[in-house]
């Protein structure tokens, strides 16, 4: 006897469910969690959805609970293999090459994780949610080691895995293509070898660098920057509301402002978004491009040009929450980040040919990697340090396995 289809409700399970949630709101990076929508794709009415959860959390509690049991069926066999290696360095390679080939076989998938568990701290650490299911990354990573520090190189290896994935899963192919082999193989290659080298500096050089006293130059440079106000409180409410949530009317009572006073300076709520995302990514790189100037070395100057970028975001911790916002949450203002983040930085000598041995990196989606670390290692500091007071050695670290990988770097 046939099944009966879907769409009449009688046969659908609660993985269908599951699964087209998976699709249907991924498709807008859950910017949206309509049930409407869900039960129009599955072709049933809502009230047929509830004949299964009870609500939508339980909906997407299962969500999670689906996510991380596929995610560890996976990957288990290959951490197996890990933890009998016994060295270190060669078990993160292994899993590197491992979980970047799901994400690589599972968008939908990776943009749960991506939107869901990555950007959402309060739904619980994912290295302890795999535990359970037989994959303890703790054991493997001789996690006392592998954490002793913050920026973690684990953090920072996980960091560079997304910002790759995505931008391979938005750009590099059709969202319904069949991904052949060799560009799930060119997506491996191209994050492991970023994570082993990072840019291919020289050793060397970089252990000359006198970061306390590159640090020292641009020391108060912040104090010179004069503030808009406007903005400003437009970054608060966007802070304290998310993108979604601000209004207009939240701004104009934090500025001040009447309402129709706002619209003398902004058009729409688009508008407003837009404008602060433009002026203060340009108040980011004028600083940074100021500051470059302190040292004639070109490795020393890239440095300078991350600690100011890291400065600046510090001491305002609303435009960081903010622009991470923004920026997380693809709000759709219809503008690209200004070509002037990439000059900074592709404008110094040594950027020439840094993708070393790696497949093809564009160089304008180097700066992009940079600025996604900063704002990984700001965003997730340890837990009850203020923005400010993420320490200078933290950023050093963050250069170094920028510009070294972690064969460069003391795991």
């Amino acid at each position: 006897m046939e099944p009966y289809p879907i769409g009449t409700g009688i046969c659908m399970t609660k993985q269908d469910i599951i699964k087209t949630a998976f699709r249907v709101w991924g498709r807008e990076l859950y910017q949206s969690t309509s049930l409407t929508k869900l039960a129009q794709e599955l072709g049933v009415s809502k009230p047929a959805l509830y004949r299964h959860f009870e609500n939508k959390q339980a909906l997407v509690d299962a969500m999670y609970e689906t996510f991380f049991d596929e995610y560890a069926a996976f990957i288990k066999p290959q951490y197996e293999q890990a933890l009998a290696s016994g060295e270190v360095t060669e078990s993160l390679f292994i899993m590197v090459r491992t979980i970047s080939d799901y994400y690589a076989r599972n968008m939908d998938a990776f943009i749960f994780s991506l939107i869901q568990v990555y950007g959402h701290r309060e739904k619980g650490n994912a290295v302890e949610r795999l535990i359970p299911r037989g994959v303890d990354m703790r054991r493997l990573l001789r996690f006392e080691e592998a954490i002793k520090t913050y920026p973690s190189m684990i953090q920072l290896i996980i960091a560079t895995l997304i910002f790759l994935m995505a931008h391979f899963h938005k750009h590099e192919h059709a969202m319904d293509e069949d991904l052949s082999e060799e560009r799930i193989r060119y997506i491996i290659a191209l994050i492991e070898a970023r994570v082993a080298a990072g840019l291919g500096f020289n050793k060397d050089m970089v252990k000359t660098i006198d970061y306390e006293g590159l640090e020292n130059r641009i020391a108060g440079s912040l104090k010179e920057l004069a503030d808009d106000g406007l903005l400003r409180a437009v970054a608060c409410v966007v802070a304290e509301a998310g993108p979604w949530n601000a209004s207009m009317d939240m701004v104009a009572r934090r500025s001040g402002l009447s309402k129709s006073g706002l619209y003398a300076h902004f058009k729409s709520k688009q508008d407003m978004l837009a404008q602060l995302f433009l002026s203060e990514f340009d108040r980011i790189v004028a600083f940074a491009e100021a500051n470059k100037k302190n040292s004639p070395v070109p490795e020393e100057q890239l440095y300078l040009v991350i600690i100011s970028i890291a400065d600046y975001l510090r001491s305002r911790p609303d435009i960081l929450v903010a622009l991470d916002w923004i920026r997380t949450r693809r709000l759709d203002l219809g503008l690209a980040v200004p070509l002037r983040i990439y000059r900074v930085i592709s404008d110094i000598s040594c950027m020439e040919g840094s993708t070393g041995d790696a497949p093809d990196m564009a160089l304008e989606r180097i700066p992009q990697w940079i600025m996604f670390l900063i704002v990984n290692t700001l965003i997730h500091r340890p837990a009850g340090m203020a923005f400010s007071e993420l320490p200078n050695p933290s950023i050093r670290i963050l250069f170094k396995f920028i510009v070294l990988g972690i064969k460069g770097c003391t795991l």
